[in-house]
């Protein structure tokens, strides 16, 4: 009983506080800058400017791996401890690496990332083409119903968020059987993507003996890059076809179906069960 003691740290508090500031700073980059580039860029060449804007923040996730890879080689306690009386090495279980220097670093990194932005003008300049979210409300209600002089026409964006506007775009969106498709098929690839970024890397120190730096550099080297550089070439593909919906849709379903048949080839990947008195083995 003298042993135990509870734990008293509330360090997660500012893990979570901090993970949660860097999530708003982060939201508005990816809708608003896709939507700008949708509203401003040329119809055939938008592809090609959403794939290098995938493709770089593909970069970010395989840095990541590259500095938990080296944050991991560190002891947990570095610049705290002398480390040359840790007699444990990064192959040994009971080593825990320098976790919270990674925080501190892609803090760094942020924050710098983020200056540019103060630089931007204060009100960007309306497109002059007609797709923005206000002309493709003002279009579909054109064409079903048309406006009385007591309902004046919504000339600016924030008055679509209030009332029935909101509420109509809202029930559009949701009645779209594509769109519905196509987030039923995104919440699917990112829930078995995160499983496969979280586990395989364990995976990897379980059945194959290796270290957590090493681990975490080989998943940041062989899955990420191929994954960026699939996203830039679909691009380039949708522009040199001039793909529609449709034959956006089938590029995207047949990929999809190919990519399941390779990876499904994981499951003839491992190694035998280690032995175990008592439970793979009898004790004799």
């Amino acid at each position: 009983a003298g042993c135990e003691k509870e734990p008293s740290s509330h360090m997660w508090i500012y893990i979570l506080l901090g993970n949660m500031l860097r999530g708003i700073g982060e939201t508005p980059i990816t809708p608003l800058g896709i939507s700008y580039l949708d509203d401003f860029a040329k119809e055939e060449d938008v592809p090609v400017y959403v794939a290098c804007l995938h493709t770089i923040a593909m970069l970010g996730p395989m840095f990541g791996f590259l500095l938990g890879s080296l944050c991991a080689k560190l002891y947990v306690d570095v610049g705290f401890v002398d480390l040359g009386s840790i007699t444990i090495t990064p192959q040994d279980s009971r080593w825990v690496g320098a976790w919270w220097l990674g925080f501190l670093i892609a803090g760094v990194a942020s924050f710098l990332a983020a200056i540019p932005f103060c630089f931007l003008p204060k009100r960007l300049k309306k497109p002059d083409n007609d797709k923005t979210l206000d002309g493709l409300l003002q279009r579909t209600d054109a064409r079903k119903t048309k406006l009385t002089p007591t309902e004046p026409k919504p000339r600016k964006g924030t008055v679509i968020l209030k009332g029935k506007y909101f509420y109509t775009s809202l029930k559009k969106v949701l009645s779209n059987r594509m769109y519905l498709t196509f987030l039923c098929c995104t919440l699917l690839q990112f829930s078995s993507f995160i499983g496969f970024m979280t586990y395989k890397p364990k995976y990897l120190e379980q059945q194959y003996g290796q270290s957590v730096s090493k681990s975490n550099f080989l998943i940041g080297l062989t899955s990420l890059p191929p994954v960026g550089i699939g996203i830039f070439l679909g691009g380039l593909i949708m522009k040199k076809y001039k793909m529609g919906i449709i034959g956006a849709t089938k590029f995207a379903f047949t990929m999809s179906f190919v990519a399941y048949c390779i990876t499904f080839l994981h499951f003839f990947v491992g190694c035998e069960n280690n032995v175990v008195a008592g439970m793979t083995v009898s004790y004799e």
